[in-house]
């Protein structure tokens, strides 16, 4: 008995593979996922960026302090910036240093991420949320090991340590996810437009002067302008590691605002960066 072959074709199923849109296409689970290639690509991140370097990791730690040195020449011998409590201007200093370098450098390196990773992302599928991810991620050795030296220096200033201390692994977080949200929208514009690249730079720098790095947010004159002071979340996670370290004024409702800011940015700029995920390979 023959077999009719309409039949057979109209039998014959067929499966369409198509990008998910919207909301469900942010499937943050394939972080966890592919959890062994955002350990492997911030390994590697780290160990690139110290490559035939003579003095290796040992940057990290005099990248922070030597900076902190000249600040505290020209602002704090020189100029005679103020400081909360009166904390001396080295340690005051260097405690806004260590989250500002983590954001900064995992920003710089997330922006240009994709552009970076060009080869592996028109060879390889795996969701491309992982490659700014693992930039951010790679600057938390720097960060471990500046904390160390000042630890050095809170002994050295006899600043003793206090409960607050137990809030820093939350500022950590919130410095590293304000790193991931712009680095979002920029890593994927960058793609489409190579300008954004030679943008960063300047961007970071305008950031670090209206962050509170080298001086105190007490300067600013009312409550409703540091509510505005506030829509900048380095400046919450700044305030916020000084008072975990060094018990100067609380953040109050400033580290909420920086906080809801981040969330904004962090959640747009996710869907953002989904929606543009899928040209990525034709267009990188």
């Amino acid at each position: 008995m023959t077999q009719n072959p309409l039949a057979t074709k109209s039998e014959t199923s067929m499966l369409v593979i198509r990008p998910a849109r919207g909301w469900t296409a942010l499937n943050l689970r394939d972080l966890w996922i592919y959890r062994e290639l955002v350990y492997f690509l911030t390994w590697r991140d780290i160990k690139v960026r110290y490559k035939q370097a003579f003095l290796g990791v040992a940057w990290a730690i005099l990248q922070p302090l030597l900076t902190m040195v000249i600040f505290s020449v020209i602002m704090g011998y020189l100029l005679k910036v103020p400081t909360d409590n009166g904390v001396p201007y080295p340690v005051f200093s260097f405690v806004a240093l260590l989250p500002w370098q983590l954001f900064a450098g995992a920003l710089q390196r997330a922006g240009t991420s994709l552009v970076g990773n060009s080869n592996l992302i028109t060879k390889v599928y795996f969701p491309r949320l992982v490659i700014p991810f693992s930039a951010v991620a790679a600057g938390l050795i720097d960060f471990c090991l500046a904390f160390l030296v000042l630890l050095g220096l809170m002994f050295y200033y006899h600043r003793q340590i206090t409960v607050n201390l137990l809030w820093l692994p939350l500022l950590v977080v919130l410095a590293l996810m304000t790193a991931l949200a712009v680095g979002l929208w920029l890593s994927a514009l960058n793609v489409q437009y190579r300008d954004v690249q030679h943008m960063i730079p300047f961007i970071v720098q305008a950031w670090f002067y209206a962050s509170p790095v080298v001086y105190s947010s007490s300067i600013i004159p009312s409550a409703k302008w540091r509510l505005v002071f506030a829509l900048n979340p380095m400046a919450g996670v700044i305030q916020g590691f000084r008072w975990a370290l060094l018990g100067t004024q609380a953040p109050d409702a400033s580290l909420a605002v920086s906080t809801a800011v981040v969330l904004v940015l962090l959640v747009t700029g996710l869907y953002f960066f989904k929606r543009m995920e899928r040209t990525f390979a034709d267009i990188v």
